[in-house]
């Protein structure tokens, strides 16, 4: 069993990425994403925070029809309707992850988090 995480830059005590290898193959991919601009609304920082995730897919291969679990947290949970839009559009048919959504207070300009678990293939390859 292996466990690589991909630390946050400035703050190696915490990682925006985990990869978790099962012994007999495949695993999970835990992310963590948020908008990079901070200065727009929950709509543009949905979609930013959504193309974060792309990159971190990406990078190690995977795409959005692997994800199997989200998590999003606001800061207004009457924003889930706008949120909801950006979803539907970004997310492929038919492979709509498990999803919560939840309100909350976030750090000054932060309106939305998005956390994932990806499922890898059985013949992802382990660090």
């Amino acid at each position: 069993m292996t466990i690589k995480r991909i630390p946050i830059e400035d703050m190696r005590y915490k990682s925006k990425v985990a990869f978790y290898h099962l012994p007999g193959g495949g695993g999970f991919m835990w992310a963590v994403a948020t908008s990079r601009d901070t200065s727009v609304g929950l709509p543009e920082q949905a979609a930013g925070a959504l193309a974060v995730i792309d990159e971190y897919l990406k990078d190690a291969g995977l795409d959005r029809t692997r994800i199997v679990k989200a998590e999003v947290v606001v800061t207004d949970h009457d924003q889930k309707p706008a949120f909801d839009k950006v979803w539907s559009e970004w997310m492929p048919i038919d492979h709509g992850p498990v999803r919560s959504f939840v309100q909350s207070v976030m750090p000054e300009g932060d309106q939305v988090e998005i956390i994932i678990t990806v499922a890898l293939p059985a013949d992802y390859p382990a660090p």
